[in-house]
């Protein structure tokens, strides 16, 4: 069984104690799919956007704030949003100075979000890759310490006590549908799991970053457009996950833009969730008929994020 970069459960097992304190637990909802429009299984709603600072990125963010050694010059982080405002957030709680780098794409929330948390803001670049590169000149000069959204361990390890959570909160998953950007929620969920449930990775159609990874064997350039660019449109996936999706990801479905926004309108008003558009996306595996659920499969929806002004 692959443990790369010491990425296991046992070791997300470890962390959970320590950042237990820092971060919630979580609600899951269960709802019949006729609910909400869709035919099939009964469905069980993680509903993470509930987290601190409004996505899962809390959860890594805090384990590697607890579990290294932070300078006086504190931390820096890029992020299409979500992983800054998470950053920043945990720097607040735990006294220490933080500098985050966001692409112009970045939502309106998030950039507000970053700057409540009392951070440093810099937007520069068009691309979360843009803002990669300016926080690693930032790093050179500065000493800060780089928190990666997903070529980190500390920060799969943390994504993946959302995994442990769950599976106490809904033992009886067949099925996990779950967003992908650059892999690190994925990454940390699979090396949990290690094939005990169907891991289904989804992506839009415009950010088939993991698809072609997947093709080509390897993190390769994907494009980094559509909807939910913000959230789900790295450069590439990380080298850190990758093993870990090639053993334990069982595919990846592609979704449209417009059943993400059809998502996003079925989790608001059947359930008055305000989900971002990349918090949506696995739900719209389902509303676009890109994963079908078998007769009686119980089926897990990760609604990771909810940054989003509304």
């Amino acid at each position: 069984m692959p443990e790369p970069f010491g990425i296991s459960r046992e070791r997300i097992a470890a962390i959970e104690p320590v950042v237990r304190p820092y971060i919630r637990r979580t609600p899951v909802i269960e709802v019949e799919g006729a609910d909400l429009g869709l035919d099939g299984a009964r469905l069980s709603l993680k509903l993470e956007l509930m987290q601190h600072a409004g996505s899962f990125k809390a959860r890594g963010a805090f384990t590697n704030l607890l579990t290294r050694e932070v300078p006086a010059a504190g931390v820096v982080a890029a992020s299409g949003g979500n992983h800054g405002a998470a950053v920043a957030f945990a720097a607040m709680r735990l006294g220490k100075p933080a500098t985050i780098f966001v692409p112009t794409v970045a939502a309106p929330a998030k950039m507000e979000r970053i700057r409540d948390y009392g951070a440093r803001l810099v937007v520069t670049g068009e691309r979360y890759a843009d803002s990669l590169e300016a926080s690693e000149r930032f790093l050179a000069e500065s000493g800060a310490m780089p928190i990666h959204a997903y070529e980190q361990a500390e920060t799969l390890l943390g994504q993946g006590t959302l995994a442990m959570e769950l599976e106490e909160q809904a033992p009886e998953l067949d099925t996990l549908l779950v967003a992908v950007g650059g892999g690190g929620l994925i990454g940390g969920i699979a090396a949990w799991y290690a094939g005990r449930i169907r891991i289904v990775a989804v992506e839009p159609e415009a950010a088939p970053t993991l698809a072609m990874a997947m093709e080509a064997g390897r993190p390769v350039d994907a494009p980094a457009g559509g909807i939910a660019a913000d959230s789900l449109a790295p450069k590439r996936v990380g080298e850190m996950m990758f093993p870990l999706a090639q053993a334990f990801v069982e595919r990846v479905a592609l979704v449209p833009d417009e059943a993400i926004v059809e998502a996003q309108k079925i989790l608001w008003n059947a359930l008055r969730i305000a989900a971002e558009p990349g918090g949506a996306a696995a739900l719209a595996a389902l509303v676009a008929g890109r994963y079908q659920p078998r007769r009686g499969e119980r089926v897990g929806v990760l609604v990771c994020g909810g940054n989003i002004t509304r």
